[in-house]
């Protein structure tokens, strides 16, 4: 039975047709970034995207994605960025720097630019934690990134205002 829609409700639907997407990769650790990477890919794919709609700028590590992100939104050629990486703590507290201002780097990315920046950084305790979340056990966070860049990317189009009204509020900065 098709889902109801309730009025008011704004959906972003999973078709990747007409959309672009840019992906910033993580080469530390690449026995998971690959396997994270393969996936959102082929989320990116099965949903419609052609691989020329589809860019990959691979980076030395997480600490690197989120001014690559900022820089591919930059473009304007974007309608969705994914940030891959995976970062495995370690016995000293560079894990939870490198944590923390990578997400928080990927969060004012998208925030400074409109654009959606999907967080796909796998933070874990141990390698065994992170091949789960790379495709055995736990699915594969790839792959959740993939459809909800194409969710947000949905989102953001339906969300963006009117070209009327960028205009005017262009015209009424510039008074």
């Amino acid at each position: 039975m098709a889902e109801k829609r309730q009025p008011g409700k704004i959906h972003g639907e999973l078709t990747a047709r007409g959309l672009r997407f840019g992906i910033a990769a993580s080469r530390f650790n690449s026995f998971i970034t690959d396997r994270l990477l393969g996936a959102a890919v082929d989320a990116l794919e099965r949903c419609g995207a052609q691989s020329n709609d589809v860019d990959v700028v691979p980076v030395p590590g997480a600490f690197e994605l989120p001014l690559t992100a900022k820089k591919m939104a930059q473009t304007g050629k974007y309608d969705a960025l994914i940030a891959i990486g995976c970062v495995l703590r370690g016995e000293t507290a560079h894990y939870d720097y490198v944590c923390a201002e990578t997400s928080r780097g990927l969060q004012l990315a998208q925030m400074d630019t409109g654009v959606p920046v999907l967080f796909c950084v796998l933070t874990c305790d141990t390698l065994e934690q992170a091949i789960d979340r790379a495709g055995l056990k736990g699915g594969n966070k790839g792959l959740e990134a993939g459809l909800a860049a194409i969710e947000m990317a949905q989102l953001s189009r339906k969300l963006r205002p009117p070209a009327t009204v960028n205009n005017s509020a262009k015209k009424a900065r510039h008074k």
